[in-house]
């Protein structure tokens, strides 16, 4: 149920935040977040036609382009906490003025990567040690997907504008668009059809580009369409320093915490790529079938987030604090039952992505891993995804630091090449970091230090802004 109240009341008269349904803001995160995730299994289901070593390059490559897309999120993160706050405390003109510098910043950042990956791709590839036709197939992905990650960018700082605002089901709808065109370019371009040569990887690859390229365009419309205090052309080129450093302020703590994270999972595929090239590609299918176990407690952490910063920024901390915790109680029960029934048809599963016997053992092996490895990620996303709508951005990554660069890594080193527990020791070590940090943000989500990191003060009502929460 939508906050019944108007935001053109006065100052003295608090919206009603504490209405706000997070199943409302939800169920469209969730069937977002499900489509971006269909997007990549159906492109490693495609590109499974052509080779095991095919899908291995693409996840390779993926892996790295997602620290890219990590680093880009510095802007899209922090501004989307900073708008949430000034829409929570009803500053509606300087929230649609941090859209502005959101997506310049973006923009800006994003061509800065894109330049990267095409003058370096290669390079970054061999620094894992890819070698063979998994480095030619990771090499032709990276640069053609990585070249234009400045799409992506750009995606990301509006949708997560949008979102910020309520309008979940809209983003939604986009990302339905943008997966159908992926699926029907993919056809075209991976397979060769309607005169069309069969590019393989290099289809795949274009196939993304294009449909983020279409759907960049229907973003911006659709920004414009929510905003009724609209941006002036000059705050895009005229930056307020005072906006950029409350973005970068909450964006760069964390941003670097999720860096940390995929640097992490870098290590580990450097680790695999020493166990073969089937223990590598049961991994990155491992890592599809597992992405929609989590995916429930990811759509409760976005939607848990924008309801959090704008409770902190009305200035009612006891209804942020009762919502969390009753999000990760919620989550957890999902999180249990979906990775049980995962566990139960892991077998049929992997027969999905291949008939390679020794693959298919492999992943039925670490999936019954995942039940220690996915409760304890539900309760790191929904409670470090709250800190950091609180403001608390920077206690995370210090948390992140400790557990997995000084525990998982070397726990994870062990346990593969001491006692050579293979593919299985990785998600040993990373069950370990998920809990450990999950024990230390509950405490630190209970022990309410996060209260005191608010970015923006309640002020007057402003007019004029679309809300879907107001």
């Amino acid at each position: 149920m939508a906050a019944d109240t108007a935001v053109n009341k006065t100052e003295n008269e608090s919206p009603s935040h504490e209405k706000i349904s997070l199943v409302k803001l939800t169920w469209p995160i969730f069937l977002e977040l499900f489509l971006f995730m269909l997007m990549g299994t159906v492109d490693t289901f495609m590109i499974s036609s052509v080779s095991d070593d095919a899908v291995s390059g693409v996840g390779a490559a993926n892996q790295i382009i997602q620290i890219a897309i990590l680093v880009l999120s510095v802007v899209g993160n922090g501004a989307a906490i900073v708008i949430s706050q000034y829409l929570g405390s009803r500053k509606l003109l300087e929230a649609a003025d941090v859209t502005a510098s959101s997506i310049t910043l973006s923009l800006g950042l994003g061509a800065l990567l894109s330049m990267i990956f095409l003058v370096f791709g290669g390079t970054l590839l061999s620094v894992l040690n890819i070698q063979g036709d998994i480095f030619v197939y990771g090499k032709t992905y990276i640069v053609i997907v990585g070249g234009f990650i400045f799409f992506q960018a750009l995606i990301n700082a509006l949708a997560a504008t949008i979102r910020t605002h309520g309008f979940t089901k809209q983003t939604m709808l986009l990302s339905l668009l943008m997966n159908i065109l992926h699926v029907v370019f993919n056809y075209i371009l991976i397979f060769g059809h309607f005169g069309f040569p069969a590019l393989g990887v290099q289809g795949a690859a274009i196939s993304t580009v294009l449909s983020r390229l279409i759907c960049l365009f229907l973003f911006f419309l659709l920004m414009y369409r929510i905003m009724e205090v609209r941006i002036k052309w000059s705050s895009y080129i005229f930056l307020s320093k005072s906006y950029v450093m409350k973005i970068l302020k909450i964006g760069i703590p964390s941003a670097f915490e999720s860096i940390i994270y995929q640097a992490c999972q870098l290590v580990f595929t450097l680790y695999i790529t020493y166990l073969g090239a089937e223990a590598l590609a049961t991994r990155q299918y491992a890592l599809n079938i597992s992405s929609y176990v989590y995916l429930f407690s990811m759509a409760v952490a976005m939607g848990t987030s924008i309801i959090v910063g704008h409770l902190v920024g009305a200035k009612m901390p006891q209804e942020a604090y009762r919502r969390v915790f009753q999000s990760v109680k919620w989550a957890l029960l999902a999180t249990v039952l979906i990775d049980l029934v995962v566990i139960a048809f892991r077998i049929p599963l992997f027969g999905l992505f291949t008939d390679n016997g020794n693959i298919i053992l492999m992943g039925a092996q670490v999936m019954l891993l995942s039940f220690l490895l996915e409760t304890g990620r539900t309760t790191n996303l929904i409670i470090i995804n709250s800190l950091r709508a609180s403001g608390d951005a920077n206690f995370p990554v210090y948390m992140g630091l400790i557990s997995m660069v000084c525990m998982s890594l070397p726990l994870a080193y062990v346990l593969v090449f001491q006692f050579h527990l293979g593919l299985a020791g990785v998600w040993i070590a990373n069950a370990a970091d998920e809990w450990t940090r999950a024990v230390i943000m509950y405490f630190r989500w209970r022990g309410r230090a996060w209260e005191k990191y608010a970015l923006v003060e309640r002020g007057p009502a402003e007019g004029g802004a679309k809300s879907a929460l107001t």
